[in-house]
């Protein structure tokens, strides 16, 4: 997944009706839109509402020339559907001090890559302009961060596959972390603790026989036991997270898994994830066009779409090479 702010600029959102046109050719889906203040209240507002109430905001800070926010949010392939990639533009924008603004996400389904825009305004409703600095290394740190990758790196492991346990025992979204080179780097420097390995086994030794074993290590210990099995199938193996040293273990390293199980221990269900809830970041200042499981398209009436950026800049490079056709009709 990869995070990218536009530069062209615009003091009149072109970017709203660039979007909300690709909503009604049926190349876009419009997702949420989030901080209109009274807007929330219709339950389909029109585009040029959107557009009136970012000049609203805009207007506090006349200094500013390039008011409109407008970034992307791109998948590899369709490797995150349009709710996932939903999610992360949310969280995304919370960490890039947009959380409170004005805003509307749009899913496009007219490229290779599943992908989001985003339209905001730079201008807060302190009148203030939002955090510039630095704009597009904090867009690829933010998203490494949404996704879980910067969490996930700080611990020890010696697979990728480890790598991506990690997220997915802590609920994040990764799984396409693209710097290949980093992470290959930390698996070649991976040397396992054989000292850290001693104490869990010991630990498991004088603990397995308890009902609550695996919940205890979790628990007590900080110690996420993750059963591998074949559906309907006994374990043929397990991982060890040790969140408190920040390590990853194979099972085998630390106890046979023969040795390990008993009937007591319930190898079903044996960590809870951390659910990433869309609420949790947008309270009741959004309206979400789309339920987790049967997401609905909305119409919004056709508008004149003025000049602006499109995917263009975030896959120009690669249609030119297959020679293919720009995807607006401008």
């Amino acid at each position: 997944m990869i995070a990218h702010i536009l530069e062209k600029p615009s003091r009149v959102f072109a970017g709203v009706k660039y979007n909300t046109n690709k909503v009604d050719r049926n190349t876009g889906e419009l997702m949420l839109i989030a901080n209109f203040g009274i807007l929330q209240a219709l339950s389909n507002p029109r585009p040029q509402d959107l557009v009136n109430y970012l000049l609203m905001v805009s207007a506090q800070n006349k200094g500013i020339k390039n008011t409109q926010f407008h970034a992307t949010i791109s998948a590899r392939g369709r490797n995150y559907n349009k709710q996932e990639l939903t999610k992360a533009a949310v969280m995304w924008l919370k960490e890039m001090k947009y959380g409170d603004q004005p805003y509307l996400i749009v899913f496009h389904k007219d490229t290779d890559n599943n992908h989001v825009h985003i339209v905001s305004s730079r201008v807060g409703k302190d009148g203030k302009q939002i955090d510039r600095d630095y704009e597009q290394v904090r867009a690829v740190r933010n998203i490494n961060k949404v996704l879980g990758y910067s969490f996930a790196m700080q611990y020890r492991f010696s697979t990728k596959a480890q790598f991506y346990l990690i997220l997915e025992n802590q609920g994040f979204l990764g799984r396409d972390y693209v710097e290949e080179e980093k992470l290959q780097k930390k698996l070649n420097a991976y040397v396992p603790d054989k000292a850290r390995i001693t104490e869990i086994r010991s630990l498991f030794n004088t603990s397995k026989a308890d009902q609550d074993f695996v919940q205890s290590m979790r628990a007590h210990y900080q110690l996420d036991l993750v059963f591998h099995s074949a559906e309907g199938k006994k374990p043929y193996g397990y991982t060890v997270i040790d969140h408190a040293t920040k390590q990853v273990f194979k099972g085998s390293e630390i106890l046979n898994l023969k040795y390990l199980l008993n009937e007591n221990i319930h190898t079903e269900n044996t960590y809870q994830l951390r659910r990433i809830e869309l609420h949790d970041y947008l309270g009741e200042n959004a309206i979400t066009y789309y339920s987790e499981y049967a997401p609905e398209p909305v119409h919004i009436s056709p508008v004149m779409i003025a000049d602006d950026v499109d995917d263009q800049q975030v896959l120009g490079m690669k249609r030119r090479r297959q020679k293919k056709a720009r995807t607006n009709t401008r």
